[in-house]
């Protein structure tokens, strides 16, 4: 619910939401949803519906959905949304300045965060977009394993991963990827520090620690959001675990191979373009130095579909890929691993696919993740729901995908079992429609 208070200030006012498990909490967890000033009395809570809407779905769907909104509601709902959503044209396109949405992302927040972001400036000439640090750190530890390899071959590639990227070894970042690649390809030990994380995968080849942003949008007049606030959030083994090799043959004189499977056209266009970016560029440092090896990256459009996705992975293998940065949403991601990556005995390194039926996949240590799972973003959307924003209820609007239904469910679960909240209703919705009023009044409605 809209309090009087401005939104910025309301939120910065409100501090830290404490530190979180990717398993669960590890300190300042909620005490049953009381903390803050307006949670169930305002000006909706007598018409029995829910004081706040989580929307779960991309920003070509999410226009049509937020117009519906605006013209059905006067727009005093509290609104969280997750990183899909985060695209700070979106207000102008809507015709809104869409004062009562917040968002939450995975950020980048690794140690070498600030080299990254320079490096991207310089290059682009504007400050890197959502997920860019991870589609960078998914390429750059791509090369260095397939370097420390020595060939183009998958199963080889797969076994380097954990050994360039988690500790021991000498420690490399962006701001010296290139000696970083020559040691790699000399059999050295190193250990990759990224721009998204300290890039240690787990044993299910997900980041060990991540950050998050709490954001906002910037008004219809700006094509910006604004972030408010990161928190960084380790696991139980911040160091990662997992199979790995223990040694690495190398060599130079070689080009090395990867894949850029991820979305030009389609639903996640508006981020697409500046993730292909990120991920052209550790590709470029090195066929711009003196090094004795190149890298041929092939970059592939999914379109934000599921069946163009796999048709584009499967060129990408027959092109000889062994590994590839991709792809963006959980929806093509899970089919693209099911049906090409794991069949085919490539590694798929996604900078964005959050869902949690990615860490379930029975894969054969070949699918890695740059970004965190949702496992840990439902738990930070139920937190900042109820303790930043202060609601008890809530209804959830998600896109129908393994996205959208298992982070609503994630939300669901902590926002009532661990903050004391009640959602009134799952909604889903699909990708596409005309209109989206029948799906708002249904999770509007008690």
């Amino acid at each position: 619910m809209v309090r009087d208070i401005g939104r910025r200030e309301f939120l910065v006012g409100a501090g830290t939401a404490g530190t979180l498990g990717l398993a669960g909490c590890i300190g300042g967890g909620g005490d049953g949803g009381d903390g803050g000033d307006g949670g169930g009395d305002g000006e909706d809570s007598g018409d029995g519906g829910p004081e706040m809407l989580i929307v779960i779905g991309y920003p070509e769907s999410g226009i049509q959905l937020f117009r519906d909104y605006y013209s059905m509601s006067s727009g005093d709902h509290d609104i969280l949304v997750p990183d899909g959503l985060r695209d700070g044209a979106m207000p102008g396109q809507v015709g809104n300045d869409m004062a009562n949405v917040v968002g939450t992302a995975p950020a980048a927040g690794g140690p070498n965060q600030e080299a990254f972001a320079s490096f991207f400036e310089e290059q682009y000439g504007e400050s890197p977009g959502v997920f860019t640090s991870q589609s960078y750190d998914s390429v750059a530890i791509q090369i260095l394993a397939n370097a420390a390899a020595g060939e183009n071959d998958g199963m080889a590639v797969r076994d380097q991963m954990r050994r360039i990227a988690n500790p021991s070894g000498d420690e490399y970042g962006p701001q010296n990827f290139l000696e970083a690649v020559e040691a790699a390809a000399n059999g050295d030990d190193i250990n990759y520090q990224g721009a998204s994380s300290a890039t240690n995968f787990n044993e299910a080849g997900d980041p060990a620690s991540a950050a998050y942003s709490i954001w906002e949008f910037e008004g219809a007049d700006s094509q910006s959001t604004s972030q408010i606030e990161v928190q960084s959030f380790e696991g139980e083994n911040p160091e990662g675990g997992g199979q790995s090799a223990d040694s690495a043959p190398g060599g130079m004189g070689r080009t090395i191979d990867v894949g850029i499977l991820l979305p030009e056209t389609g639903d996640l266009a508006s981020v697409g373009g500046p993730m292909i970016q990120a991920a052209q560029l550790p590709a470029q440092q090195v066929n711009e130095s003196d090094l004795d090896l190149e890298v041929n990256a092939q970059v592939e459009d999914t379109q934000t579909s599921p069946s163009t996705g796999v048709t584009a992975a499967e060129s990408l293998v027959n092109s000889g890929m062994p590994s590839v940065c991709g792809s963006a949403s959980s929806g093509v991601n899970v089919p693209v691993s099911q049906e090409v990556f794991i069949p085919n005995q490539i590694v798929g390194c996604s900078p964005s696919s959050t869902a949690l039926s990615v860490t379930n996949l029975e894969d054969d240590d070949f699918i890695f993740r740059t970004a965190p799972s949702d496992q840990l973003q439902g738990r930070v959307m139920a937190q900042v729901a109820s303790e930043r924003l202060g609601n008890t209820t809530a209804a959830t609007l998600y896109v129908n995908n393994d996205y959208g239904q298992q982070l609503s469910e994630r939300f669901t679960g902590e926002f009532e079992d661990t903050f004391g909240g009640t959602v009134t209703d799952q909604v889903a919705f699909n990708i596409g429609e005309s209109s989206y009023s029948s799906v708002i009044e249904t999770a509007l409605s008690a």
